[in-house]
């Protein structure tokens, strides 16, 4: 089966989860939700993705807004989505919930008439089944005839094919509407009639994975050994019991006396804040070691770290660990003693879920204040003008970025670009906001010491920007209190999700020897500061050169350097685009008023008309743009 293009696709549940972020509250009392995807099928598939595997998902969502989300989503962590259908009549499933304590998770499932429990038979055929080498079936989508119907064809499907089936047991009483629909937190429920769902399809699977009291339901037993003796009566597949924090066991063939005399493997200590996810994260694991044919141990290792993990972590699918967390959670298994709490991890699980690759970037930067104040003012105009300036600043990048798609970007502010930065959203540009008090040293935030709070009202797309003017060798008073602050910044873009992008500028009256920049980089990576993207003033090939190492030293996922301006002349700057370009980490430039100052000014002056501020700024982009690209190697 090594040469099918898939190794897994994923049928059942695919979803929109809004997670409560006030932790220890009842549902009635939560003020705010973080938007997520979900659903069992859903997180598999993006845990098995971030695990390096092909995925495939097979199920349908609503052709609408919160459809989209979770298309979109699966896209970004690399999901294949040609089968999962938009289906124009039923709306995307919801599950809205919180976390009360580390045992009650308060959950309403929002699935009636759902479009992914709308899967049919003619949403598939037998060729797509077998392009992989395994087909995940999920138990909620054995609670309605038609969806029964569905599983049942795609596992005949697979049989036929030598796709090998993989049962998640899946059980949510509510589902089945065994339960008030208020009590989506119940896990366990009688039922022959759900028994029989399960037995049926059981002896058509190669692994049944669940926890035992889904074994229970699945083989209308109430003791876990009777339970797994009875499966092993209909199936030779191979079980799994998912233990929580004791681990897993996995039973191959005979089922024996007792449940420690399967094949035991250990769990992970963490400190759990929710336990939701951490199943679907175990298959994850356990898919990545068992569609590779590793050794059972080994899979049922790689299935504990993941879920240990994921509930440390707040959401499902997000929280998922990445390829790079687990090797490297593996690599150090003797040194990490919590897993939770290791710096390193929680870094990678940042730094190696990022939804969009930037491998150049070429900015446009207008996210100055006071300059544009002293542009206007000395031209004896209107502040009021600004805004406008700004918008035919960003309607000359629109006519550039058509020709350069995933490539340009521009850095703006709300003081006076608000309006632009609503314009460009959802754009697929790089889009940079900055949050500094313009001129402050020490550095200071315009939104004072709520940072965080504000940026928890900024899009997830924003690129939060910061400009310090730092120096390794300031007076320590003057240092701890700018440290302080990047301290504080870097862990408010942790809490949100937003990326870093940090200009640093060595200040005038310190000297500035060829290694104060990168000995001032490293200063701040010893801090536990790891920005995303560095904005830096133009070097020499010595300055480059120590700034690489500094970076690839402390933080290889940084994703790199952007190349400031400062008001230099093209010519200058074509000149230290030849030296930068020469370096890998340096990605692109983010520059300005080399490109919009002279235009503007103009318009200002009374001698550009707007349409004339347009096409130069757009010339002049042009112009930086294609001096970077030829400098490139």
């Amino acid at each position: 089966m090594s040469e099918r293009p898939l190794d897994l696709i994923s049928l059942g549940r695919v979803a929109v989860d809004l997670y409560g972020q006030q932790y220890g509250s009842r549902l009635e009392d939560v003020t705010s939700f973080a938007k997520y995807i979900g659903g069992c099928a859903g997180n598999i598939a993006v845990g098995c993705a971030r695990q390096g595997l092909k995925v495939a998902m097979l199920s349908r969502v609503g052709d609408e807004q919160m459809g989209r989300f979770v298309r979109e989503t699966l896209v970004a962590e690399g999901v294949d989505v040609s089968h999962l259908g938009m289906d124009p009549n039923r709306l995307t499933a919801l599950a809205i919930l919180s976390i009360k304590d580390r045992d009650t998770f308060p959950l309403l499932f929002y699935r009636e008439n759902c479009a992914d429990m709308a899967l049919s038979a003619d949403d598939f055929s037998p060729e797509f089944i077998a392009s992989s080498k395994a087909l995940l079936v999920t138990g909620t989508h054995l609670s309605t005839p038609s969806a029964y119907a569905a599983s049942r064809t795609a596992i005949d499907y697979a049989r036929q094919a030598g796709t090998r089936v993989i049962l998640d047991i899946d059980y949510r009483p509510v589902l089945w509407g065994l339960t008030a629909r208020g009590s989506g937190d119940i896990r366990f429920v009688e039922s022959q009639s759900v028994s029989s769902h399960f037995r049926s399809l059981a002896g058509s699977c190669d692994l049944i994975v669940g926890t035992e009291e889904e074994f229970h339901i699945a083989a209308e037993a109430t003791e876990t050994m009777a339970a797994l003796r009875e499966l092993r009566q209909l199936s030779s597949a191979v079980f799994v019991v998912k233990r929580g924090s004791k681990g897993c066991v996995v039973f191959a063939a005979k089922i024996p006396a007792r449940l420690e005399q399967g094949l035991v493997v250990r769990g992970e200590c963490v400190e759990v804040l929710n336990v939701l996810g951490a199943g679907d994260a175990f298959m994850s694991g356990f898919l990545r070691g068992w569609l590779r044919d590793e050794s059972l141990e080994r899979c049922g290792y790689y299935g504990n770290v993941c879920g240990a993990l994921v509930v440390s972590r707040h959401g499902c699918a997000p929280a998922m660990p990445t390829r790079h967390e687990l090797d490297n959670c593996l690599a150090r298994a003797e040194s990490i003693e919590r897993p939770d709490q290791d710096a390193w991890l929680n870094h990678l699980h940042r730094v190696t879920t990022r939804a969009q690759a930037w491998p150049l970037v070429m900015v446009l930067a207008f996210d100055h204040r006071s300059l544009f104040e002293t542009m206007v003012d000395e031209c004896g105009t209107s502040r009021d003008y600004i805004p406008a300036l700004k918008g035919m600043i960003a309607a000359a990048l629109l006519k550039v970025t058509q020709d350069y798609p995933g490539a340009t970007g521009i850095l703006v502010d709300d003081s006076y670009g608000q309006h632009v930065l609503e314009q460009m959203s959802g754009r697929g540009l790089w889009i940079g906001r900055p949050v500094e008090l313009s001129g402050s040293r020490p550095l200071a935030f315009e939104a004072g010491i709520n940072v965080g709070l504000d940026l928890l009202h900024w899009p997830r797309e924003q690129v939060v920007k910061c400009l310090v003017h730092f120096h390794p060798d300031d007076p320590p008073d003057l240092r701890t209190q700018q440290e302080d602050q990047l301290q504080a910044l870097y862990h408010a873009c942790c809490e949100t999700g937003h990326e870093l992008l940090l200009e640093v500028i060595l200040p005038r009256e310190l000297p500035r020897s060829g290694d104060a920049l990168a000995r001032a980089l490293a200063r701040i990576y010893e801090l536990g500061v790891f920005p995303d993207w560095w904005k830096l003033p133009p070097l020499d090939e010595t300055g480059w050169s120590a700034v690489e190492t500094v970076i690839a030293q402390y933080d290889p996922y940084c994703r790199g350097v952007l190349v400031l301006g400062q008001d230099t002349p093209f010519e200058t700057l074509q000149k230290a685009f030849a030296v930068a370009a020469r370096y890998p980490m340096v990605k692109g430039f983010a520059v300005g008023r080399s490109i919009f100052g002279e235009p503007c000014r103009a318009w200002l002056r009374g001698e550009f008309s707007s349409e004339e501020v347009v096409s130069a700024i757009e010339a002049n982009y042009r112009q930086m743009i294609t001096a970077w690209l030829e400098s490139r190697p």
